[in-house]
């Protein structure tokens, strides 16, 4: 083949998806790729339709923007490819190029990997909009479920809503709270200071609506494994070595992956710039959730047991 070429079983993919588009709402198509591709040939058989492009190695879209194509980078090398592809829609809402609440067709490899194959329409508030239990459960961590539950929940609200209509970020860190505290000193001021415990419980709605209104004070919470806020405003003295976040992240993060891989505690961060939660552990990313302008919903993980027949 030639460079202006493109596979076969590609291109009739490709026809498959424009129909699929024509025939649907989709607000576009998604093509997932492991390789640079022929971008001139590719636009010329997608016709008019929005084509978003994404790739974990930006030199695979080297190009493509020059024939109308919408480059997405990734950074999720590795991840089976429903993640991969749940991360290229966020990528593509954060970048507003399509709507939290669209459609899109989506072409990928979802059975051999360097060979794409597949071919699905995706419903985003399907993908992005629900959180599983077994999300949080996959994490590994001593954190109880359910307080882990609380503190996303109200992470994503601080999200989705700010403070008087103003972006506001924070972080919470949850779990392993005596070592947390020995890595971590106050700001001076501690609204928490003062108050019994049964009035710093997490799962008290007043005191939920108390964190929204102080969330915006720089430094962390502190939050007990039983949902217990233990302090606030509390700056991470965690050595950063051997750690590593995503360029454009700033000092909240660099402090939660740092306390996270001192301790065996879970950080919560809140983006002051685009309202995005991240989950650290070990001192890494594990979760990331827009916090949409809709409510995030829980959803059990569903599990049926083969038939024994």
């Amino acid at each position: 083949m030639t460079a202006a070429d493109v596979h076969p079983q590609l291109q009739q993919l490709l026809e498959m998806a424009v129909r699929l588009y024509e025939a649907t709402s989709a607000e576009g198509i998604l093509l997932l790729v492991e390789e640079q591709l022929a971008w001139e040939r590719i636009r010329e058989m997608t016709g008019t339709a929005p084509l978003l492009v994404s790739a974990d190695d930006e030199a695979d879209l080297a190009g493509a923007g020059d024939h109308g194509l919408r480059a997405v980078p990734l950074d999720v090398a590795g991840l089976p490819v429903h993640e991969r592809l749940a991360q290229a829609l966020l990528e593509c809402v954060a970048a507003e190029l399509i709507a939290p609440e669209a459609q899109v067709v989506a072409v990928y490899s979802g059975f051999e990997a360097g060979t794409i194959d597949s071919v699905s329409l995706l419903r985003l508030a399907e993908h992005l909009g629900q959180l599983t239990v077994r999300d949080l459960r996959n994490l590994e961590t001593k954190v109880p479920l359910e307080t882990l539950k609380l503190v996303v929940d109200l992470a994503v609200e601080i999200g989705r809503e700010g403070r008087e209509g103003k972006p506001v970020g924070t972080l919470f860190v949850v779990g392993d709270t005596r070592k947390v505290m020995q890595s971590s000193h106050s700001a001076g001021f501690d609204p928490v200071r003062g108050y019994g415990r049964s009035e710093r419980r997490l799962a008290d709605a007043r005191v939920r609506e108390g964190i929204k209104e102080v969330a915006q004070l720089d430094g962390a919470f502190v939050i007990g494994a039983d949902g217990t806020v233990e302090a606030a405003a509390r700056y991470i003295d965690a050595s950063a070595e051997n750690v590593s976040v995503a360029k454009g992240l700033g000092a909240r993060h660099w402090a939660a992956a740092a306390v996270t891989r001192r301790t065996r505690s879970v950080a919560v961060t809140v983006s002051e710039t685009s309202g995005t939660v991240r989950i650290f552990h070990d001192g890494e990313v594990v979760l990331r959730i827009e916090p949409f302008r809709r409510a995030m919903k829980w959803k059990d993980f569903e599990y049926e047991p083969p038939n024994p027949d």
